[in-house]
């Protein structure tokens, strides 16, 4: 769209959003209005009020060092908080948050602090607005987060967070997610006091759960997806509805343990949905004081909201625009859609690149005027709020030079060599290319999977190789005197074999020409999967299509390949003497300077073809050319020589370009015009990205897991790791079936939903659990193999908690204790016959049978006879065992 096609103008005052509670239809619940037009009020007439100096708060700040500091709005001052209390937040209060680290290495709130040389310091600042926060402490956060940026030089990166939409970045600073507890410090109610009330927190979110301490203890809240804590004084009770993830249940049981042992609770019992009446008399006594059993009502997980309520990842049509400050009046004119390029940005001015919902950046150029630099995140939530957006969406103020990777993965390609020079091997992510010249094996790059990573090989391709072609919906298998000769029309299925560190493994391409057709590209995936079935299920899956070879597949084939239009049977001009399939003539385009990145691709034969950075075949009908252009390089030359070889089988002439003779016109068929400006050099490769894929009706959802590590693999996942030329999908051992079997289509659709314009062709690799290989978990900053099997699992700690819970005593008077069910009380009980209770239906049951504790009314003798053992003893036992007794012995 040309660039004043639309346009946004306002003065100063228009600039300022409304309040949150003019929000436009259909959107999330918004603010309160409190953080907008009275923030940058308030930010004015601190600027006017306050001295120049900057806060005594931030001089604990070293510029030379990595760092982590949060501090809290208290009384309309930056006050520090305890670092005890770091994650923990309080929704009446406004937040400043500072993450330094160096250039391409994580920061955290735990993180070691060291001394960084040079500039490759990066350095983010948010502000943290909870819900209920007062219009004045969210003016003060927002103006001390421009002193801090003044103070810091202006270079760090400005976040704006709001309570519940927390951007990644955020989230990862705390590894066991965050809590919202009610209260701030003008409502006093984070006041620790001696009288103990009761609180329900709900525990939501697939990856880092977060807990929030809800208004009042009630089943309204309740939802079957997610997990409550009711902490009682007596008990701490997790509820678990039926479709809550590992991630809710484990971090819930982690909190859970907290709060009994804060307040030295008796025991912590968990309630499974639906289960609610199994409790023991004493517990549900408790239980049933704080939430009314016969009041429950559970929603559904839709009604109350998916764990993330917003979709993740880059999934709308980018949209750039150009602010200009003129006379007073501010503008965002429209340049262009998606996709953008690095060269759209000039250092002279400041732009906004609209990613809808999922959040807006301003980038701020190195001659950008001073007003427009403070005034930056201001003016884009006006943009936001012109806009239609909901009031929480992500805004976020980047500097000309100083771009996270969050924005850089936003354009088709980035280049800045002086923060790259930083994001290499020791950076989780980092990729710093490097060309293999000598032979490598296999247990080569098991030892140093940074460098499997960086080249993206698992060995030299010298293991073992059988190659098919999908022909009548089976698999014929190619001749080896064939292999690295494919054609367009067709698609193969190739199986290679290695060994490294003593053990077999396993790698299944397929590879679908361009021309193939959609029966034949299905057949290959299903053949695929067939071959997997038969090694176990322990193979890599690659998906590869014409052009887009990754490395390794090239280094199978020693030479690099060779790809012809048209199907094996149907070579262009049908004559073969040695069942080739190679045509007579062909010109054939030849890229790569070495055998694992090599591949010669017909093209038409015609003058028009010819490309002055690269090496051409040119096989006529009476001789054989090697033709050279000027962008070329003797490496080039040289693997196009290996090709001419195989390709012609006799003798062949070197030929550069600007020396060609008549004869090779002839055989080309007379000069044209054809490419020769030089080749763009492609952008510096940028770190890999990490994304939870999960599906939700017909449509998949990413959410960014920010500086990864190894644990955020978690086995009920599907993941993607995303290295820009590749895409990894890992598979978990547990999950989901359908999932499993949609991982690959949803990857493609990945791609096709990425608003900077990805290529659909790119390779993806399927890696399951347990069979990754080095050029996968060299992208980890550590890997360790036995990580999952020494993991703490919420099934492990259920266990564990359960066998050490005292059984709450009730007897039916108003006193509750903890201890044991006396054996006085099962022998006031009536009793029956075992065969009685097992066999009379539940509602065929005598008036005084306690029907979810029929083995109250057995006889003693029958009673061990049963269980093996006396009550008390059973009584000792913890709730899962007990049940899953009686389910034995028909009693359930």
């Amino acid at each position: 769209m040309a660039r004043g096609d639309t346009a946004h103008a306002a003065n100063d005052d228009d600039t300022r959003p409304p309040t949150c509670n003019r929000r436009p239809p259909s959107t999330p619940p918004a603010m309160p209005a409190r953080t907008e037009d009275g923030l940058w009020t308030q930010h004015r007439r601190f600027r006017r009020t306050m001295a120049a100096a900057t806060d005594p708060a931030f001089k604990v700040i070293s510029p030379t060092h990595t760092g982590f500091h949060i501090w809290r709005i208290e009384n309309m001052q930056v006050v520090p908080v305890p670092k005890a209390t770091w994650g923990s937040f309080y929704d009446g209060d406004s937040y400043i948050i500072y993450a330094a680290s160096e250039y391409g290495k994580a920061a955290a709130a735990d993180a070691k602090v060291y001394q960084v040389t040079g500039n490759s310091m990066e350095i983010h600042i948010h502000f943290w607005l909870g819900n209920d926060t007062s219009q004045d402490e969210a003016g003060v956060a927002a103006y001390k987060t421009v002193e801090l940026d003044d103070y810091l030089g202006g270079t760090p990166t400005q976040h704006r967070e709001a309570q519940g939409m927390e951007s990644g970045r955020f989230k990862s600073y705390f590894k066991d997610g965050i809590t919202i507890l009610k209260g701030g410090v003008e409502s006093g109610f984070n006041k620790v006091t001696d009288d103990f009330e009761p609180k329900l927190f709900h525990v939501k979110g697939r990856r880092q759960p977060t807990v929030t301490q809800l208004p009042a203890i009630s089943w309204e809240y309740f939802n079957d997806g997610d997990v409550f804590i009711l902490d009682t004084k007596e008990v701490v009770f997790l509820w678990i509805g039926q479709g809550a993830n590992a991630g809710e249940k484990l971090k819930a049981a982690v909190v859970a343990g907290k709060l009994r042992d804060d307040h030295n609770a008796s025991a912590l019992v968990f309630v499974d949905d639906g289960d609610e009446q199994d409790m023991h008399a004493g517990e549900k006594k408790i239980f049933n004081e704080h939430l009314n059993l016969s009041e429950r009502v559970i929603k559904s997980a839709e009604e109350a909201g998916a764990d993330d309520e917003v979709e993740s990842g880059l999934r709308n049509l980018l949209t750039l625009y150009q602010c200009e400050d003129e006379d007073g009046t501010y503008k965002v004119v429209e340049l262009k859609s998606g996709p953008l390029y690095q060269s759209d940005l000039h250092s002279d001015g400041s732009f906004i690149v609209d990613n809808g919902i999922h959040g807006c950046w301003v980038w701020i150029g190195k001659r950008t005027p001073q007003k427009e630099r403070t005034e930056a995140v201001r003016n884009a939530h006006g943009f936001v709020t012109k806009k239609g957006y909901p009031a929480t969406t992500p805004v976020t103020r980047v500097v000309d030079g100083g771009e996270p990777t969050e924005f850089r993965v936003l354009f088709q390609s980035w280049k800045d060599k002086n923060q790259m020079l930083a994001v290499g091997r020791s950076a989780p992510g980092g990729r710093v290319a490097i060309t293999v010249q000598t032979k490598q094996d296999a247990a080569t790059f098991y030892d140093q999977p940074h460098l499997a990573a960086d080249n993206q090989l698992w060995d030299d391709g010298s293991g073992s190789c059988t190659v098919w072609r999908i022909k009548d919906s089976e698999l014929e298998e190619v001749p080896n005197k064939l292999h690295g000769l494919f054609f367009a029309g067709d698609s193969y299925v190739i199986h290679y074999s290695y060994w490294a560190n003593g053990t077999e493994h396993h790698v299944l391409y397929y590879w679908l020409g361009d021309q193939s057709s959609d029966d034949e590209r299905e057949v290959a995936a299903l053949k695929v999967e067939e071959k997997d079935n038969e090694l176990g299920g322990e193979a890599l899956e690659i998906r590869v299509l014409q052009e887009k070879e990754p490395a390794h597949f090239l280094a199978m084939f020693h030479r690099g390949i060779l790809i012809f239009n048209g199907g094996y049977v149907s070579a262009d001009d049908g004559e073969d003497s040695e069942d080739t399939g190679i045509p007579q003539t062909f010109l054939l385009q030849v890229q790569g300077n070495n055998s694992y990145n090599t591949r010669a691709t017909q093209v038409e034969l015609q003058a028009s073809s010819l490309n002055s950075n690269d090496v051409f075949v040119l096989k006529g009908k009476n001789n054989c050319y090697v033709w050279c252009g000027k962008g070329s390089t003797g490496d080039e030359r040289e693997m196009a020589k290996h090709i001419a070889e195989i390709a012609s089988k006799g003798d062949f002439a070197f030929v550069s370009e600007g020396q060609e003779k008549n004869d090779f016109w002839e055989e080309i068929g007379g000069k044209d015009e054809y490419v020769s400006d030089k080749r763009i050099a492609d952008g510096e490769r940028l770190p890999a990205r990490l994304f939870q894929l999960f599906f939700k009706g017909g449509s998949i959802r990413v959410e960014e897991i920010i500086n990864y590590q190894q644990c955020d693999l978690l086995s009920e996942d599907i993941m993607v790791l995303d290295i820009h030329d590749t895409i990894y999908l890992w598979i978990g051992k547990d999950s989901n079936e359908d999932e499993r079997k949609k991982a690959v289509s949803s990857a493609v659709q990945y791609l096709e939903t990425d608003p900077k314009g990805r290529d659909r062709k790119t390779p993806i690799i399927q890696v399951k659990q347990g069979f990754e290989p080095p050029t996968f978990t060299g992208f980890f900053p550590a890997w360790d193999p036995s990580l999952w099997d020494e993991a703490t699992t919420f099934e492990k700690l259920r266990m564990q908690i359960e066998e050490q819970n005292p059984v709450i005593k009730y007897n039916g008077n108003d006193d509750v204790e903890s201890g044991f069910t006396s054996e006085q009380s099962f022998y006031e009980h009536p009793k029956y016959s075992l065969e009685f209770l097992q066999e009379t239906p539940a509602d065929e049951l005598p008036e005084d049978v306690n029907k979810l504790h029929k083995e109250l009314h057995l006889s003693k003798d029958d009673f061990v006879t049963a269980f093996q053992m006396d009550y008390q003893t059973f009584c000792e036992l913890p709730t899962w065992k007990q049940t899953n007794l009686k389910k034995e012995v028909r009693l359930f």
